[in-house]
């Protein structure tokens, strides 16, 4: 029976996000494992919540087979193994929680309840960075539509949705193997209190400086297009797509212009004749538009006679000149492969992997006068990368992407939500350019002003301001993560000392049973 709860919440869970997107399940979805866990030993919690997470991560990410099968060259056995072993790692923050709820529990059942947002953050914030971490499909994410809640991330970050989450599922469950209703009513009444004071923040209109017309191009090129494999005069005619679809932006009156990642192959290092003749292009444009473009890039240096490939978001100027930014934290697996040692045979067994090179800091870009941060594609899914733009400077945000690799599938429209926390936690404007979509503009408090549709050739334009002020997240960081990892480790400490204890006073000189 208690793996059935898990199993329900598990597929709960998974509902609260794209494609179902039925967020008000995440008040309710992890109330069955709470139950299954109650008066289980560590051990047996472990192993319930280990199925709970398998389940969720296995729905939430079904879409991942599909990469390595089709542009990878994998057989669909390796490609299924792969995503296995991704939902089976995953599932270990459930485990880890069930866990340490279970241990808490021996001690203190009923404090486990009380630490359960504590822990359940504490595992949160370890898988973002664990193994270059992964911080995908947070349960506060399933929060994206509930304006008044969201904003609570411009002060907790994202965590504060599923410390609050959890908080009023795990006092709900105290209350009932109490029988007491307080500490059901003390959850609510702090979520209550969030939904107020958030009410109040949408009702506060956006400050800033003066608003300035902005566009985000979305070119719909196929991500099946290998670059080394189609004619110059095809890479031309989807170049003439994009700078259509920008002199129709700049007609509409648009200053900045943002083009996603990679989708023309452009290089302004490089030399070969087709990267000149499109680098040559974009410096017409802008200098008889006067626009400035955002690029999506692919850049070369070299370092001790070694040629360096670099994931570029370059910013082109009417005079010319042009600051870059390049991709600091890549995927694994896709740009590089993580620890060579252990993984250098998937190398040898697929073309996907790229051989990119991180960048070393964040570099931002102007536009007239007005500075801006623009992470790279996965880069938006990691809170305290996108945080330090904000805190060097950035008065807006840019985000390129291309999602076309997972099709229609729920990939992007998970990817697009988390584009919108970043944007609230940091209080400011966010464009997002997507190869395929979804591209869109969002407000500093997380309502979408524009947005496209999947796998179409589109534009979009805008108004947005610049702004100085720092949200305290932005100032302050994962203030809460850390205090959930400090109290969430006192209870476990002292749950073992004095299950020690226990056994000390049971068997005074150490003999077992």
């Amino acid at each position: 029976m208690s793996f059935l709860l898990a199993i329900l919440s598990g597929v709960l869970t998974a509902l609260c996000f794209p494609k179902f997107s039925f967020f008000f399940l995440a008040w309710v979805c992890l109330i069955p494992l709470l139950l299954s866990l109650l008066k289980k030993s560590p051990g047996q919690a472990f192993r319930i919540g280990f199925v709970g997470g398998f389940v969720y991560y296995a729905v939430l990410l079904y879409w991942i087979p599909y990469v390595p099968a089709h542009y990878g060259g994998l057989s669909p056995a390796l490609s299924a193994l792969i995503y296995f072993v991704l939902v089976v790692f995953m599932a270990l923050s459930w485990g880890g929680f069930a866990y340490v709820f279970g241990r808490i529990g021996v001690s203190y059942p009923r404090g486990a309840l009380v630490a359960a947002p504590l822990i359940w953050v504490s595992w949160e914030y370890i898988f973002a960075y664990l193994f270059t971490g992964f911080p995908w499909g947070l349960l506060g994410y399933s929060q994206v539509k509930n304006l008044p809640l969201l904003q609570t991330a411009s002060v907790t970050g994202v965590y504060g949705l599923s410390f609050a989450l959890v908080l009023l599922q795990g006092l709900f469950v105290l209350s009932i193997a109490a029988r007491k209703r307080p500490p059901f009513f003390f959850g609510l009444s702090v979520v209550l209190f969030l939904h107020a004071a958030g009410l109040m923040s949408l009702r506060a209109p956006v400050s800033g400086g003066e608003p300035f017309a902005v566009a985000v191009i979305q070119g719909n090129v196929s991500s099946d297009i290998y670059w080394d494999r189609i004619s110059g005069e095809e890479i031309e005619m989807l170049f003439d797509r994009h700078l259509d679809l920008s002199r129709r932006a700049a007609g509409d009156g648009a200053g900045l212009i943002i083009w996603p990642e990679f989708t023309v192959p452009l290089c302004f290092s490089c030399p070969e004749p087709l990267y000149v003749y499109l680098k040559e292009a974009l410096f017409d444009f802008v200098r008889t538009t006067g626009r400035t473009l955002l690029l999506g890039t692919n850049e070369t240096t070299v370092e001790k006679d070694e040629t360096l490939y670099l994931n570029t978001a370059l910013c082109l100027h009417p005079d010319l000149s042009m600051t870059q930014y390049h991709k600091m934290h890549l995927v694994p697996f896709g740009e590089y492969t993580p620890y060579k040692g252990v993984f250098s045979f998937i190398e040898k067994v697929t073309h996907a992997i790229g051989d990119v090179t991180p960048g070393r800091s964040q570099v931002l870009h102007s536009y007239e006068g007005k500075r801006f941060g623009s992470p790279i594609c996965y880069e938006i899914i990691f809170p305290g990368l996108v945080r330090k733009f904000t805190k060097k400077g950035a008065q807006f945000l840019v985000t390129i992407t291309n999602d076309g690799w997972y099709g229609e599938s729920a990939s992007p429209q998970q990817h697009f939500l988390i584009a919108v926390f970043r944007a609230v936690e940091n209080r400011r404007f966010l464009l997002r350019a997507a190869t395929t979509g979804i591209s869109g503009i969002v407000d500093p408090y997380g309502r979408v002003l524009a947005r496209s549709s999947l796998m179409t050739e589109t534009y979009l334009g805008g108004r947005i301001r610049p702004i100085e002020k720092l949200s305290f997240y932005a100032q302050r960081g994962d203030i809460l993560a850390y205090l959930s990892l400090t109290l969430g480790g006192v209870f476990f400490i002292l749950a073992l000392i004095k299950s020690a204890n226990e056994r000390k006073k049971t068997h005074p000189h150490g003999q077992a049973d």
